[in-house]
């Protein structure tokens, strides 16, 4: 159909296949042999649009068509036209059937390209995941003929902010600023798109207050962009701002502030908005209803967010996946089951969504089995499944199965992304190959903060204190920032290798360099060092002194400290205190009477013993796990549940007696293994 169109366009001249060919291959050799052909000339711009080839331009479906056409535009001297020439580059640049490749050889054989031409030939690359070709086409244009436009700079800075490079955004404005077209608002909301997006937020937040053309995309801009990068609050106040203005918000602005009220936790401030919402008539699109449904999730809020979600015409993925994670966040992890079953087409987003909850709720053995069958139902599994599968086998200790999913990776020719790399490098520590760790970590090609600090921790965590230190200053050198789990992880390094100095150094160095407050767990690991050093009471002194409540973990390493120490009186308050924040747990009991039973304080032992029965509180047993064959096997303390359970007490009665024999006597109640 399209053949015969175009051949009842009365404009083909030559039917034949190789004159087709040249066009396609050989455009410069073309057009200088038709430097002859009489450039037609046209009254008005409303005549050259209506002009036959370029009606049937607007029709065509694929880049052979256009091939066609542009034949024809070459032997009748339409090309020569600025305008009509725009319309080939655009097709080539920015339709479905965009050939960036072709639309740059068209370009560059064009004898006067307008900046129409060269703007949507920048748009299209900046479009696409080729962004520093636009830079390249923007250095030809400046070498050209046209002048660049307030249209020009807008695509230019959305591609500084897909590869990203402030600093050539900022060069390229200074261009903007040499030909006066700083004041222009689409030039200046891109800009701003871009600070944001470059994470530069107190430039973005300068240049939008300093400016006086802002509008409401503005706004939207800085507001989605504070919100995005972890500033709720300063969004907020700019939503104010903005209706003190007399600006009013729409659906964007909306999202923003909605946003902003779940990082808060501010339910009552959502629901306002929410009104706001419902009050001036804003449509409530999949997006803004999307918005309103994780804010009521994230703030437990859960029938809001059921009724909303019911209320929904169209539901997205992303609605169903909110309703999945948020239900499986509360530990509703059988409702969230309900909604997965519901959803008529599961993409890989919705899988990874229910396996996410799955390893959130300490369910590993659940998200792998889920795994399994979205393997089954032949969904392609990403880079977030394979995040998700090694936590998974992370928490179970799971190593066989975590390096099967290490090949699973290699097989499917996963890159090694920073975040797949630093799971990679978290699973492997935490199931006991710091060898293969290290080794993951050393191939990393881009490595983050996370990446260092699971590094730091796992070499923290096997006894490697030293190597975990080093790990450390190297991450300083990279000109990254620790934050607060890498300082959990250097302190446990500390407290392993007994680095009673630089514990102490690194400790301080958290508030007067690097502005960060302790959390529990740091004067947990604090308390710890100072306990196995011997200094019980600067231990205790420092627990005296803590900002915040000490909670069960700090206790207990001064309680533990006590017990190595053989320091009853202290370890009877640390038990004291223990005792008060929770009653019902039974290895405080335990331990206590321990410690007075190896001091021969029997009467005292038995005290704790006849406490413990008094309150009803019954020992819990211990429980371990391990893998084989790629399947973890869960045990008790007198576990005879599992087939084999003869053979294994036999294997452990042999390693006692190994132990015993090279004089090492472990704490082994017989009647657990007899």
């Amino acid at each position: 159909m399209f053949s015969l169109a175009l051949s009842r366009s009365k404009l083909v001249t030559s039917s034949n296949p190789f004159f087709i060919k040249l066009v396609r291959f050989y455009p410069p050799y073309f057009y200088r042999s038709l430097s002859h052909v009489k450039i037609p000339t046209f009254k008005t711009i409303q005549t050259l649009l209506s002009h036959p080839l370029l009606s049937l331009l607007e029709r065509c479906q694929i880049l052979s068509q256009v091939k066609q056409v542009q034949a024809q535009m070459v032997l009748c001297g339409l090309i020569s036209d600025a305008v009509a020439a725009s319309r080939l580059v655009a097709f080539c640049a920015i339709s479905n059937s965009a050939d960036l490749n072709y639309c740059s050889l068209i370009l560059s054989n064009l004898r006067n390209p307008n900046i129409f031409s060269w703007n949507v030939a920048i748009r299209g690359y900046s479009d696409s995941d080729r962004p520093k070709e636009s830079i390249l086409l923007y250095k030809k244009l400046l070498r050209s003929t046209a002048r660049p436009d307030n249209f020009t700079y807008p695509f230019l800075f959305k591609a500084e902010a897909k590869i990203p490079d402030i600093g050539g955004g900022l060069a390229i404005f200074g261009h903007a600023v040499q030909l006066g077209l700083c004041a222009d608002v689409f030039v200046f909301n891109s800009l701003i798109h871009l600070f944001v997006v470059c994470g530069t937020l107190a430039d973005a937040c300068k240049l939008f207050d300093g400016s006086c053309v802002r509008d409401l995309v503005s706004w939207n801009t800085i507001i989605n962009g504070l919100s995005q990068r972890g500033k709720p609050k300063e969004a907020l106040e700019l939503v104010s701002k903005m209706e003190e203005e007399g600006i009013m918000p729409d659906e964007v602005s909306m999202i923003g502030a909605i946003s902003s009220c779940a990082q808060l936790q501010a339910p009552e401030l959502g629901r306002k908005f929410h009104r706001f919402v419902f009050d001036n008539g804003l449509e409530f699109t999949a997006s803004l209803t999307n918005a309103l449904i994780d804010m009521y999730m994230k703030c437990g809020k859960l029938e809001l967010a059921r009724a909303l979600f019911d209320s929904m015409k169209n539901r997205t993925v992303v609605s169903w996946t909110t309703m999945i994670s948020g239900y499986a966040k509360f530990g509703f992890l059988d409702v969230s089951r309900q909604f997965f079953n519901q959803m008529p087409d599961k993409d890989v987003i919705l899988w990874n969504s229910l396996i996410a909850g799955y390893v959130q709720c300490g369910q590993a053995k659940d998200a792998l089995s889920l795994f399994h069958e979205m393997q089954a139902a032949t969904v392609e599994a990403d880079e977030v499944t394979m995040v998700c599968l090694l936590s998974a086998c992370s928490q179970l200790g799971a190593l066989e199965t975590g390096t099967w999913i290490h090949q699973y990776i290699k097989n499917r020719k996963f890159n090694l992304s920073t975040a797949l790399g630093t799971a990679l490098v978290d699973m492997y520590a935490k199931c006991g190959n710091i060898k293969r760790a290290s080794f993951v970590f050393s191939e990393m090609p881009d490595k983050n903060a996370l990446s260092w600090t699971a590094m730091i921790c796992g070499l923290a965590n096997h006894g490697h204190a030293s190597e975990a230190l080093k790990h450390f200053h190297r991450m300083l050198e990279t000109g990254l920032q620790p934050d607060d789990i890498t300082f959990i992880g250097v302190l446990s390094a500390c407290c392993h290798g007994g680095l009673l100095q630089e514990g102490r150094m690194f400790f301080s160095q958290m508030t007067s360099v690097y502005r960060l407050k302790p959390k529990l767990k740091h004067y947990s690991c604090m308390v710890d060092l100072l306990g196995r050093a011997g200094l019980l009471y600067e231990a205790e002194e420092l627990i005296k002194t803590m900002p915040i409540e000490p909670d069960a973990v700090v206790w207990s390493a001064l309680f533990f400290a006590c017990r190595l120490h053989k320091n009853v009186a202290m370890g009877e308050k640390a038990a004291s205190r223990l005792l008060e924040l929770d009653l019902s747990d039974s290895g405080i009991y335990v331990l206590l009477a321990n410690v007075y039973a190896g001091e021969n304080m029997r009467a005292e032992a038995d005290r704790v013993w006849a406490l413990m029965k008094e309150r009803n509180v019954n020992k819990t047993p211990g429980c371990s796990s391990i893998e084989v064959n790629g399947a973890v096997y869960e045990f008790i303390v007198r576990d005879r549940s599992h087939p084999g359970h003869e053979e294994i007490y036999k294997c452990l009665m042999g390693l006692y007696k190994q132990l015993k024999h090279h004089g090492i006597f472990p704490s082994i109640s017989f009647d657990d293994i007899a």
